[in-house]
């Protein structure tokens, strides 16, 4: 019987919905195709079944909390686990587990990975070092360039430890060839959507970073009276930002043609349903997921020319890219997209969809990170 391979441990809040959330899981079930064995500690969720099925072990631990205490109580919790499954890596993916898990890996001789997901706000005093943890990693997984400079150029972190390893997207399901006609029926039912009407469609959770605001400014400038703008998202208890959306754009004459359907639970079907994607960050993106979901889709993206939407969108060639925080910018492009032709829509899905396969794909990702890892045990002569 073959050797069990070596062991990983990622660490994260929880596991319930998100982009880190699925990235862990992926990246769990790429571990296990490999021969490696891998171990999750979380405070659990909705993604707990997901993970256990890829072959991956699920301890639950209070890692959520965000108090002193129960953090420092938890490195001796995570060290305790490393020893008993053998754990020669430990990565963190958030905050507050990775001061438990720094701590725990230097106890136990543990490897200590990171992967840095965004800019992190720094308002409050002694924020930047509590940042800091996220920098700290023998390597530093930076998800797009613009994250890898910012945390260098913020923390001074060496660039030898930093590994800009971009995030994926499935691209089975991702597969414009994938989506029936019912799918596309049942939300187009849901949203109320007049026939031939285009759609413009801002997927993301409503934070008024994300931008939708401007999207609502575009709509009551766009040439075509009759878009409908879909801001795909859930709300997360921001109930009053819900109603300044909808405030604004009775105040713009718009509220008919706009329509917040909340959290979609069939995304792909929402992108085949768009004639425009938008993603309008009026901060930049650390990476910017449903921009490269969008490009997958062979929709045409219009995002705003910062962060990481600035690399993965070629302006004018898979997409295009608009200055942030511009309503009149946005309605241009908008306009010129809404006006492409069936020719020039085929010819700019191709160019994005082959982009998205070529250097965005969780395949990609998740080999990329266990480069990583084969990289540490080959330092460290495992």
């Amino acid at each position: 019987m073959p050797a069990p391979g070596p062991a990983v441990l990622q660490v994260l809040p929880a596991l319930d919905t998100g982009g880190v959330e699925r990235g862990t899981v992926e990246v769990a079930a790429a571990l296990v195709a490999a021969g490696f064995r891998a171990v999750v500690a979380s405070a659990g969720g909705r993604m707990v079944p997901d993970l256990v099925r890829s072959g991956a072990v699920h301890v639950t631990l209070p890692l959520a909390s965000k108090d002193p205490l129960v953090i420092w109580r938890n490195a001796s919790r995570l060290a305790a686990l490393i020893r008993a499954h053998g754990i020669a890596i430990v990565h963190a993916r958030s905050r507050g587990p990775a001061w438990s898990a720094r701590l725990a890996a230097r106890r136990t001789g543990a490897a200590f990975v990171t992967t840095y997901h965004g800019t992190y706000t720094e308002g409050l005093p002694f924020k930047r070092a509590y940042n800091a943890v996220m920098a700290s990693g023998d390597r530093v997984i930076a998800i797009s360039r613009f994250i890898a400079e910012h945390l260098m150029q913020r923390h001074g972190t060496d660039a030898v430890r930093v590994r800009v390893i971009p995030r994926g997207v499935d691209p089975v399901r991702f597969d414009p060839s994938a989506v029936g006609g019912d799918r596309m029926r049942r939300l187009a039912e849901a949203w109320r959507l007049p026939d031939g009407a285009p759609v413009v469609l801002l997927p993301g959770r409503l934070t008024r970073w994300k931008g939708q605001a401007v999207l609502i400014e575009a709509l009551a400038r766009l040439a075509r009276r009759d878009a409908v703008a879909v801001l795909a998202g859930d709300d997360q208890g921001r109930a009053g930002y819900r109603e300044e959306l909808e405030a604004l754009a009775r105040a713009r004459g718009v509220a008919a043609r706009l329509r917040l359907p909340g959290e979609v639970g069939d995304m792909p079907a929402a992108l085949m349903l768009a004639d425009a994607v938008v993603s309008a960050s009026i901060e930049p993106e650390a990476f910017g997921r449903v921009v490269v979901e969008g490009l997958a889709m062979g929709r045409p993206v219009v995002a705003t020319a910062h962060g990481g939407a600035a690399e993965t969108v070629a302006h004018g060639v898979t997409g295009w890219l608009v200055p942030p925080g511009d309503p009149a910018a946005l309605a241009e492009r908008l306009d010129a997209v809404l006006a492409l032709s069936p020719a020039e829509r085929a010819a700019l899905a191709e160019r994005a969809r082959s982009a998205v396969l070529s250097r965005y794909t969780t395949a990609r990702m998740c080999d990329a990170t266990l480069d990583v890892y084969r990289e540490l045990l080959k330092e460290r002569g495992a």
